[in-house]
C-alpha cells in the first residue's frame, strides 16, 4: 500500500514539474447531433504546434451526410499566447470512404444509385481556435477544406470539409 501511495505521490509530482499538459481528447459535438461521431487525439509538441488524429463513423444516415467514415492525421501551428492555445492553422489529409453517384428526381427522392462506395485521399488545410480552461478542458471550433486526388470523378463530392465544435480534456 506503502509503495502505491508512493508511486502516485511521485508521478502527481513529476507531472507538476513538467509543466503543461501535452496530450489531448475531444469530441466533435456538432457532428454527434446529425449522426456521426468524431473523436480525436492530439498531441501537443511544444507550445506552438501540435500533430493528431481524427477518425470520423457515420452511424446514421437521418441527415444525408454521405460520408461513411474517415481517419485524418494533422499538423496545427497555434498563435496564442497560452500554451496550445488560441488562433490556428491545420494542414490534413483524410483517407475516407464516401457513397458513389447518385442521382435524386425532383422532390429529393433517391432515383438511382450509381456506385459503390468510394475510397479516396484529400489534402486540405484547416483554420480554428482553441479555448483552454483551468489548463485541461478545452474547446474548439474548427472550419477547413480539401480536394479528393485520385476518385472524384466516381463520387458526388470532389471537396470534403471539415467541421467541429469540439470538447476535450487535456491530460
Amino acid at each position: 500500500m506503502k509503495k502505491s501511495f508512493l508511486i502516485i505521490v511521485m508521478l502527481f509530482q513529476y507531472f507538476i514539474v513538467n509543466g503543461q499538459n501535452k496530450d489531448e481528447v475531444k469530441n466533435n459535438i456538432y457532428f454527434t447531433t446529425i449522426g456521426l461521431f468524431e473523436g480525436t487525439y492530439e498531441r501537443n509538441i511544444n507550445k506552438k504546434s501540435s500533430f493528431g488524429i481524427t477518425g470520423l463513423y457515420s452511424f446514421s444516415q437521418k441527415y444525408d451526410e454521405d460520408v461513411n467514415f474517415q481517419v485524418s492525421p494533422f499538423y496545427r501551428r497555434y498563435f496564442g499566447k497560452k500554451y496550445a492555445s488560441g488562433f490556428f492553422t491545420e494542414g490534413f489529409a483524410t483517407l475516407g470512404s464516401t457513397d458513389g453517384k447518385q442521382l435524386t428526381d425532383i422532390n429529393g427522392d433517391l432515383t438511382v444509385n450509381g456506385g459503390p462506395d468510394v475510397i479516396d485521399l484529400s489534402l486540405g488545410l484547416s483554420i480554428g481556435y482553441k479555448w483552454v480552461v483551468k489548463s485541461s478542458v478545452t474547446f474548439e471550433v474548427l472550419f477547413g477544406m480539401g480536394g479528393n486526388l485520385f476518385n472524384a470523378d466516381k463520387t458526388d463530392h470532389n471537396i470534403i470539409n471539415r467541421r467541429a465544435i469540439g470538447m476535450g480534456y487535456r491530460f
